[in-house]
């Protein structure tokens, strides 16, 4: 099976070079690398450009946002399995070789979802997350768990849905799981730790400047998958979900503890 991994990158300097590594030194023969970036001004082009040799393609143009550039990306992608990593992620050594191996041993599946870490900006990490529970009614509610960075799926599946939605500038990537699983596609769970999500001051998640856009997003795809708007049941529910992804995920509620008291130090 060939690989296609895009990567999206803008002004993230600091890290990007750890990004690309982690892709490039990865011991799968068939990866194509795919990088796109919008205008940076930090020096990551001339970063991408020392990379260039061993890079598939290098699209440096102008976009309309992340779910945007990886629309871009992946339009020029011919892998038969697809994934993408942000600038500022890893990806762990052996990830893609086993993410492979879990789809040639499970030809019925779509998506694979591996568990990963938290880090902070220095790449220290901070919590351990396990992917499990993918439903609608998990995801909508609170109680799926899953790593953006650690979940691959079947170029079939992509195509399926028409990519990203680029009107969405919060919870693409959430969105694309959304519309490929409601179009019937099949998830299967690889009990193995495959990548890293940073979380630091510039991030879209670690800043949480886009709460107000990401519960805009979150409404609006609520309302498409149910049909009606979210009501005070919907929030007895979300409760409910947590609740019993507390309780069914083992680990959980020590890792949630352990990371609050990082961050009150």
């Amino acid at each position: 099976m060939k690989f296609s991994v895009v990567t999206i990158s803008f002004n993230q300097r600091q890290y990007l070079e750890e990004a690309l590594c982690s892709v490039v030194t990865q011991d799968y023969p068939e990866i194509e690398y795919i990088v796109v970036d919008p205008g940076s001004t930090d020096g990551s082009r001339e970063l991408i450009e020392s990379f260039a040799n061993r890079l598939a393609r290098v699209l440096f143009e102008p976009d309309q946002g992340a779910a945007d550039g990886l629309n871009k990306g992946f339009q020029h992608a011919s892998g038969d399995i697809l994934g993408f990593l942000n600038s500022d992620d890893v990806l762990l050594p052996g990830a893609m070789r086993s993410v492979v191996h879990a789809f040639a041993q499970n030809p019925d599946c779509d998506i694979v979802m591996g568990n990963g870490f938290i880090i902070d900006a220095q790449g220290e990490r901070i919590r351990r997350i396990r992917a499990a529970g993918f439903t609608l009614d998990r995801y909508f509610y609170g109680g799926a768990t899953w790593l953006q960075q650690a979940t691959f799926f079947r170029r079939a599946a992509f195509e399926a849905v028409g990519g990203f939605n680029v009107n969405n500038r919060s919870c693409w990537d959430g969105e694309l799981l959304v519309d490929m699983v409601r179009k019937g596609a099949k998830v299967k769970y690889l009990n193995q730790d495959l990548a890293l999500f940073r979380l630091h001051a510039k991030s879209i998640t670690g800043s949480r400047r886009h709460s107000e856009m990401m519960k805009a997003d979150a409404d609006r795809m609520f309302s498409l998958s149910r049909g009606r708007r979210w009501t005070a049941l919907d929030t007895v529910r979300a409760y409910l979900f947590r609740i019993e992804r507390i309780l069914t995920h083992p680990g959980a509620v020590e890792s949630a503890i352990r990371a609050r008291m990082r961050r009150s130090y």
